[in-house]
Order: structure tokens, then C-alpha cells, then sequence
């Protein structure tokens, strides 16, 4: 099967050019710089193309990530993005300076040399919209090389070296932001590369159903099953590749929605024979989080009670040496680098960065290179029910990260009742399917309000609805202004500690989704 190689330098969106990759129907694999030296010396096999990723070091840096020269004289062609781009220059005897002209955003590049990069992208005026995010740009190509494209700020915008196939690019093109950005990366690897589309969902699963197996063997394991679709998708993974040595687990921690914990333990009971633990922890997790008010603190308490949890139901059953869990990219890329490498810290996630060091089992985590929306292909591809696949995505810590500030049962309650609302008339207006994800937050101060004739003092609601293609990036969903008016009043009228709701238009960056 061909394939191409990533080499991961540190970028926030590295993983979306795997994404971009397997769009197209080609298999990608991401090897850290750190390993990559290794990994390239010991493949029989050359990949059928290199794509060198973008990253937060600078190439003139004393300690910048670097790779051996070797990868340049394999006949292999490689698609250099930002940091690799400079990179690239650096190693094959360019120049590469810090410049007080930096680029963040949205910049036009205006195509100078016609070439296979830019086939069938229409162009205004010989211009295209890029997205750019650099200080340091090429300042003297190297030998063979030439300029396709410039900007304002990056002369050497898109370059390449013709007779190599090697092509530099000073923007993301794997990033939404920028306009064709993926029919660019589909010129690179069909037409410049001349790979051919034969990967899709079904191989994933049976390279998946390989790794779990090898990974476990004859073993046991455990899932921490949410309901949610990438818990569930895990699971039904799991299970197809070892069968009865799988138990589930679902904890209720006193921080799930309304009525979710008997749906989901019903739902998972009535479509499949897994054995299913229902765990009721909700005084446990409470009393552990009284007066916890910082959000990092909360995420990393609920961690490590669920770790004991499991471990403690893994011990009932006779012990299991593996937890399985739903974890994806966007989960870890914004707890810890998924190379290892500088990537930077967003916040914990309870399942990744809130793991306690000594933890007994070892981690299955099958979906951790995969986005939302490409778990729930993989759902299809498993048969999984179509109440998993849909679900809108609800964070582990639940409620708690819902709540800034300290988290009690009736702070719990309230929101609970809200969010139902919310939910329930989003569902009525037909609108569920349309919003990637949505949800009530019960923000810690209090308004002065009149009910009857009455003078309240208490909490502020605040709504978000978000559309999104990957969770990396969000936008708010456009309600009409009835709709929130509407829902408003329903929230107020229905929910005893609520006087005032606020609808959340924050985008993702420079928010997140959730509020903590």
C-alpha cells in the first residue's frame, strides 16, 4: 500500500495534514522528528511522498529541530509546509532569516510560474488567499530552486525544485483558512507525487483491529464508556478485535446530563452483548471536588477518580492489565504534544494530561489519531447504532467544566435542567444535526432580576451552540434572535435559580468550545 510520511516538528494542525491525506484516499502515517532519523534508515520500503510539517521552533535557533540530508536525495518528493519549508532551505544550503515583517492571518500570494500546485484552483487576478503564520521566511534559495508564488511579507511564498519534485510553502495549506488549500495538497500527492487514492475508513479499521490485538494479546481489558460516540466506537472496536476479554465500564459521576445515564447504560444493554458495569460515583466525585474552583485541578481530580474507579472494578472481575478509552486527536493535542515534541499546552484533558503516574493498567487508545467526524465513519463502518453516531460530543469531566468555579449538587441541578431545555427545543426546531455541539454553562455570578413582582438576585446561564468540522475550529451557530428569546424564557420560567441567559458568540481560536 503507498503511503506518505508526515514528520511531526511541533505544529498545533499537523494532524490535519494526515486528515487532508486521508480525505483524499491516500494513507499517511506521522513520525515525530525526534524519531525519524530511525524510523526513515529503517524502512525497506520508501514512502511514496514526505511532507515536512510546520512548527513553533525557529530554523535559526541553536537547538531547532532538524533532519538528516538523507531524505532530500532519495528521489522521494516532499511537500515542505512553513517550518519545514525554511527547514528545507536550511538543510539543502539556503538562507533563512528572523524578519520584522511577520505574517498572521489571512494574505494574498500572487502566482508567478504556472505549475501542477496550483491545477484546477481558480485564481482572482493570479491571486489566491492563504493563511500564514511566520516571522522567519527564506531570505536565498538554494541551488535548483525556484519562486512560484510570493506575498507580501514571504517572497519565497511557494517554491520549488522542479527536476525533485520538492515543493516549499511559506502558509498552511492544511488549514480551512486558507482557500484551496486542500485541492493544493490533493495536486501535491496525485499530481506531483502521482499517488493514487486507494485508502479509506475500512482500512483504518483493519490496521486498527491489528494493532489492539498485537497490543493485547490474550489479555484483559476495560473501557471507560461515556455513551458518547467515541467511547462507543471504541468499544465496539475493541470488542470485534478481542472479544469476551472486554468488560465495560460506565461510571456515573454525578456530572452527566439529564437522564443520560440510564439511556446510555439502556442504548449499549439493548444493541450489544459487551458486558457492562454501571457504576454510581456521583458522592465520590462530589465530595473530591468541594470547593475546587481551578479548572486544571478539577479536569486532574476526575481523572484520577476515575482511574481508581476502573482499577477497582477491574480487580472485581479478576483483574485487567489494559484501559481502553475514546481518546482523539484534538483531546490530545491540546494536553500534551502528540509527538512529544514543543507543541503547546491548551489544557488537560481528564482522560490524556489528568492521568495519574501511577495508573496499573496500561492505555488502548485506538482513536487517538483520529477527529470527531472521522470516528463517526468509523462508527458507520462498524454498524454502530445510529443514537451513538449522533450524539453531540460531552466532555468527561461533564458539568465540571461547565461550571467555572467551585461544583456542587445544586449548582449541578440547576444546570442540568437548563441544559435540558436548551437541548430539548434545540431537537423541536429540527436543529440538532446542524450544530456540531451545544450546551448550557452556569457562570459564577449573580444579576438582580424582577419575577413578579418580586426582586430576584441569581445565576447567569450562558448558551453555546458551535458548528465545526473537526474541533479544532469553531464557529457559533446563527440562532435567530426569536429562538434565543424564546429559549430564554423557557429557561427562566422552568429553572428555579435562573434569572438571566447570555448566548456565548466566541469562535475556536481564540476560545474553546468548552468553558474551562
Amino acid at each position: 500500500m503507498q503511503k506518505i510520511v508526515i514528520v511531526d516538528f511541533g505544529s498545533q494542525v499537523t494532524q490535519l495534514i494526515a486528515r487532508r491525506i486521508r480525505e483524499i484516499g491516500i494513507y499517511s502515517e506521522i513520525i515525530p522528528f525526534q524519531n525519524f532519523d530511525a524510523y526513515f534508515a529503517s524502512l525497506k520500503d520508501l514512502p511514496g511522498a514526505i511532507i515536512l510539517s510546520g512548527g513553533p521552533a525557529s530554523i535559526t535557533d541553536e537547538n531547532a529541530p532538524l533532519v538528516k540530508k538523507d531524505i532530500f536525495q532519495k528521489n522521494i518528493p516532499i511537500l515542505a509546509i512553513c517550518y519545514g519549508q525554511q527547514l528545507m532551505c536550511h538543510v539543502m544550503g539556503g538562507n533563512v532569516k528572523s524578519s520584522d515583517h511577520r505574517e498572521f492571518g489571512r494574505a494574498d500570494i500572487h502566482i508567478k510560474t504556472e505549475c501542477d500546485f496550483f491545477s484546477e484552483i481558480p485564481l482572482n487576478n493570479g491571486k489566491t488567499t492563504v493563511w500564514m503564520s511566520h516571522g522567519d521566511r527564506v531570505e536565498a534559495l538554494p541551488d535548483g530552486f525556484e519562486i512560484i508564488a510570493s506575498s507580501d511579507g514571504a517572497p519565497n511564498a511557494v517554491i520549488r525544485h522542479k527536476e525533485k519534485r520538492f515543493y516549499g510553502v511559506q502558509f498552511h495549506p492544511e488549514v480551512t483558512h486558507t482557500d484551496h488549500g486542500m485541492q493544493m495538497i490533493r495536486n501535491f500527492v496525485t499530481k506531483i507525487a502521482g499517488l493514487k487514492a486507494d485508502w479509506n475508513m475500512g482500512h483504518f479499521k483493519q490496521t486498527a483491529l491489528t494493532q489492539i490485538r498485537q497490543q493485547v494479546g490474550d489479555k484483559k481489558v476495560i473501557c471507560g464508556l461515556s455513551g458518547g460516540v467515541d467511547s462507543s466506537v471504541a468499544a465496539i472496536l475493541i470488542h470485534e478485535a478481542i472479544k469476551d476479554n472486554l468488560t465495560c465500564i460506565f461510571v456515573d459521576h454525578g456530572l452527566l446530563r439529564h437522564g443520560e445515564a440510564d439511556q446510555v447504560v439502556s442504548l449499549f444493554k439493548e444493541h450489544y452483548k459487551i458486558p457492562l458495569v454501571h457504576v454510581d460515583a456521583a458522592d465520590r466525585f462530589m465530595a473530591a471536588l468541594t470547593n475546587i474552583s481551578d479548572p486544571e485541578q478539577k479536569r486532574k481530580i476526575i481523572g484520577k477518580l476515575f482511574i481508581e474507579v476502573f482499577e477497582e472494578e477491574a480487580a472485581k472481575i479478576g483483574g485487567a492489565d489494559f484501559l481502553a478509552q475514546g481518546t482523539l486527536y484534538p483531546d490530545v493535542i491540546e494536553s500534551v504534544s502528540f509527538s512529544g515534541g514543543p507543541s503547546v499546552t491548551i489544557k488537560s484533558h481528564h482522560n490524556v494530561g489528568g492521568l495519574p503516574e501511577r495508573m496499573k493498567m496500561q492505555l488502548v487508545e485506538p482513536l487517538r489519531e483520529l477527529f470527531k467526524d472521522e470516528v463517526r465513519k468509523l462508527g458507520k463502518e462498524l454498524g454502530l447504532h445510529e443514537d451513538f453516531i449522533s450524539r453531540h460530543p460531552f466532555p468527561g469531566p461533564g458539568l465540571a467544566i461547565r461550571i467555572p468555579g467551585a461544583v456542587d449538587k445544586a449548582s449541578c441541578d440547576i444546570l442540568r435542567k437548563a441544559d435540558h431545555v436548551f437541548l430539548s427545543e434545540i431537537r423541536k426546531a429540527g436543529l440538532y444535526n446542524e450544530i456540531w455541539q451545544a450546551f448550557a454553562a452556569l457562570l459564577p455570578v449573580r444579576s438582580v432580576g424582577v419575577m413578579g413582582d418580586g426582586r430576584t438576585y441569581d445565576r447567569v446561564c450562558a448558551l453555546r451552540a458551535v458548528t465545526s468540522v473537526d474541533g479544532m475550529t469553531a464557529k457559533s451557530y446563527p440562532f435567530t434572535h426569536e429562538f434565543l428569546e424564546h429559549v430564554s424564557t423557557m429557561i427562566i420560567n422552568e429553572v428555579k435559580g435562573i434569572n438571566r441567559v447570555v448566548y456565548d458568540v466566541t469562535s475556536k481560536p481564540p476560545g474553546t468550545i468548552e468553558w474551562e
